[in-house]
């Protein structure tokens, strides 16, 4: 048969169903409440493109060099043009459409979801999960393509750059297609059968309400619930304020988000009763897997909905390391099947025992309070202060840890202060994490609920290498009021390794100008302006209104000036503004900035100054004030550059403000895969140097927000693609004469610094206390060529 029903299969389906489907019909098996759909089978598919007779074609187009970029690109599109436009035999259409029609209530269709369901096992390692495609919401109209749609998400470039790399055959591959029914929840979230930590026996629940996507990511705070499954009762509720939920629209279908009334905000969602109905639920899920087990679940109508079930892995000592085997989990309330764990987004406010949060560090110690993300390293003990609001920020003494939500440019002189920082949201790249780094201050960053779970005045013990805050001052940890960050920064040993490739450091903020300075580095790789400009509490729009265009030129001057006159002569790399609206929004005059969905994808960069040129115009006559004033060690370097009509509109701005592009050394940021493939353009246009932002060239080319911490996993600077268009980039440059660098945040990391010398960069920007480790990896690096071109 072209499709089964999911209650007719079961575990030993997975090479006919896939993962998912299996998965799904293993708890249908087990009697627990499973909204009702089918599977397309992989034989299925496999009969489409044989007897359609384009399962030869199809193989041999996907048969390219995975290095090859262009032949990726043309593999996908001609693999999706073959699977696309073939159309389905009819029977299979009929056989399809008759059951996805049997699921509807009388005259109205059924929306449903439409997913892949690899046939994992059939494949050599893990490393194909996540790849194929997930359809919400979808009708009749629009089944069918869906359906075809999952099957050409096998070729995908990614999907075939794996499967090229591995030699694994494509023709061995085959997927099915899981068609279910969807829960339009009127609440949702998720349930951890045992601490998702320690193995202990609660059961921890999270949940809002309407669908399950506003709880798995991380939209909303859900309510925490935690229940001791020896004593059989709740032993803990956290009731938190959910501002908004995601629902279902009925006219479009889509998944649209809502702001909560006010009466629900801070309700408890689950009564008394659902909370028993639930555990009973999960330990049924946990008994018939033998393992403790990470559940979504759904309520509609009174009836509760497993949505999905997988084993929790953080249990075991490598917590950090999730399982790969199976489908990836998909992150809404209509989830279902597959086997990849998620961490707990919450901690056990009760015991004091942390969830893994956002990939945090998981312990059993028991006097770690809450985790998260080692942001910047050290371990510093103090007095915890609470900061909610900015006019709390003269609370933070010397020697304190600060803990807030987020942190923002108006904090850096609290932040300068502090000992330590704790912080509820944000990633290895979010302000907090990297202006703590160049203060030298520990930091750990992404804990969840760092403001909920620590009390002010409490004394703590912050550890930045491990990402884990422990209860009480620890006598091995430096006192905060002892900490300094300048004598931190200083070489240990004062003969710098000599090197052919210079090593420069990285600087967000004038502050940290005298410890970066300490380093002992080549020149500054990057010092941002829009830290500069963002503390002025205003947006340059205001700033000048109010002030007048000199006195914002001289606040930059000011900033500039601090970080060049420590490093003169050595070069001093500025970058024009780069911050997302989102940041504007926040200072005074910025009520009018766009409300983007994805502020790092939107107005910002080169783009932002070009469409509005007034503050751009006085951040280039500042540095035409700089230069005039003789600070010839500067350099100017401009953000978010895509070709050269860019270039060559930055230039007439450079000319208009008294800058000659010809006499003064300037440069571009590459940071999306379209400056990488536009680079003899831009060499071409004039540019003396490029320069990686390996932070945003790494979210814009493997589709990363680096600012989510809930995709913080899947954030890899020396993933092969981009690897490949660093590389190629050097090649041109070097072929040009055009100085190449890196000032994102994989300069400081040993294997980019031998990929980087290898292809041959003038120059590595790294962190500050990255600077004297990443000299020697280069001089040990520079040696090594210099052996193998001898021997």
């Amino acid at each position: 048969m072209a499709v089964l029903w999911l209650e007719d299969v079961d575990a030993d389906d997975v090479g006919t169903v896939g993962g998912k489907a299996a998965s799904l019909g293993e708890l249908i098996g087990a009697g627990l409440p499973v909204p009702p759909g089918f599977a397309v089978t992989a034989g299925t598919y496999r009969t489409f493109i044989e007897e359609a007779g384009i399962d030869e074609e199809l193989f041999s187009a996907v048969d390219v060099d995975p290095e090859d970029s262009a032949a990726l690109r043309a593999a996908e599109e001609r693999a999706e043009e073959l699977i696309l436009e073939t159309p389905f035999p009819e029977e299979v259409r009929e056989e399809i459409l008759e059951r996805y029609r049997s699921m509807g209530d009388g005259d109205d269709e059924a929306f449903v979801a439409v997913r892949s369901s690899a046939t994992a096992e059939d494949l050599p390692d893990s490393s194909f999960a996540g790849q194929q495609e997930t359809f919400l919401n979808v009708r009749e109209d629009d089944l069918l393509r869906r359906v075809k749609e999952c099957w050409a998400s096998l070729f995908t470039q990614r999907a075939i750059y794996y499967r090229q790399q591995r030699g694994f055959p494509h023709a061995d591959v085959d997927i099915a297609v899981v068609v279910q029914r969807m829960v339009d929840a009127e609440k949702s979230g998720v349930m951890f059968t045992s601490h998702p930590s320690t193995g202990d026996p609660q059961i921890t629940i999270e949940a809002a309400w309407g669908l399950g996507e506003a709880v798995v990511s991380g939209t909303v705070s859900p309510d925490n619930y935690v229940y001791d499954r020896e004593r059989g009762a709740v032993e803990n509720v956290t009731v938190a304020d959910k501002k908004v939920e995601m629902v279902k629209d009925d006219e479009t279908g889509e998944t649209v988000q809502l702001d909560v009334d006010e009466e629900r905000r801070t309700a408890r969602v689950l009564s008394d009763a659902e909370i028993e109905e639930l555990v009973a639920l999960g330990e049924r899920v946990e008994d018939h897997y033998g393992t403790p087990q990470d559940v979504e679940w759904a309520i509609r109508e009174g009836e509760i909905y497993m949505l999905q079930s997988r084993p929790i892995t953080t249990i075991q000592e490598d917590a950090g390391d999730e399982g790969d085997e199976g489908d990836e989990g998909d992150a809404d309330a209509g989830g279902t099947g597959g086997e990849t764990p998620r961490k707990s987004t919450a901690g056990d406010a009760a015991s004091g025992q942390p969830g893994a949060a956002n990939g945090g560090t998981a312990g059993s110690d028991e006097d770690v309070l809450v985790d998260g993300l080692g942001a910047s390293p050290g371990v510093v003990s103090g007095a915890v202060r609470i900061v909610h609001k900015l006019d709390h920020l003269d609370q933070v003494q010397e020697g304190d840890v600060m803990v807030t939500e987020m942190t923002m440019p108006d904090m850096v002189p609290a932040m300068k202060r502090a000992a330590g920082i704790v912080t509820d949201e944000g990633g290895m790249t979010s302000h907090a994490a990297i202006i703590s780094r160049e203060l030298g201050v520990p930091a750990v960053v992404g804990t969840g609920n760092g403001t909920r779970l620590l009390e002010d005045g409490q004394q703590v013990t912050l550890d930045g290498d491990k990402g884990t805050v422990r209860a009480g001052a620890d006598a091995e940890a430096e006192s905060g009021e002892e900490f300094e960050p300048v004598e931190a920064a200083r070489p240990e040993t004062p003969v710098k390794p000599m090197t052919a490739t210079e090593v420069k450091v990285n600087v967000s903020i004038p502050e940290a100008a005298e410890r970066a300075a300490a380093t002992g580095a080549d020149g500054v790789g990057l010092l941002r302006i829009e830290h500069m400009v963002l503390s002025l509490g205003k947006t340059p729009e205001k700033y000048i209104a109010d002030h007048g265009a000199r006195a914002y030129q001289d606040e930059l001057i000011e900033g500039v000036r601090r970080v060049a006159d420590e490093f003169y002569p050595r070069p001093v790399r500025v970058r024009t503004i780069d911050a997302p609206t989102d940041e504007f929004r926040e200072l005074e005059g910025g009520e009018g900035e766009p409300n983007e969905h994805n502020p790092m994808l939107g107005w910002r960069g080169i783009r932002r100054s070009l469409d509005k040129p007034d503050p751009f115009r006085q951040e280039l006559a500042a540095f035409a004030r700089l230069f005039d004033m003789g600070y010839d060690n500067l350099e100017v370097m401009f953000p978010l550059v895509n070709d050269a009509a860019d270039v060559e509109a930055i230039t007439g701005h450079m000319r208009d403000a008294g800058i000659d592009p010809e006499t003064h050394r300037w440069g571009v940021m590459i940071e999306t895969p379209a400056s990488a493939l536009q680079i003899e353009e831009l060499a071409n246009a004039g540019i003396d140097f490029a320069s990686f932002g390996t932070n945003d060239l790494t979210q814009y080319t493997l589709a990363v927000d680096r600012n989510n911490e809930h995709v913080a996993g899947r954030f890899d600077e020396l993933h092969p693609a981009v690897l490949q268009l660093i590389g190629d980039t050097i090649e041109t440059c070097r072929e040009l004469g055009v100085d190449t660098s890196i000032c994102g945040q994989a300069g400081s990391k040993s294997e980019m610094v031998d990929f980087l010398v290898e292809e041959g960069v003038s120059s590595i920007s790294a962190n500050i206390d990255a600077v004297r480790d990443v000299q020697h990896e280069v001089k040990r690096t520079e040696q090594r060529l210099l052996l193998d071109s001898v021997r």
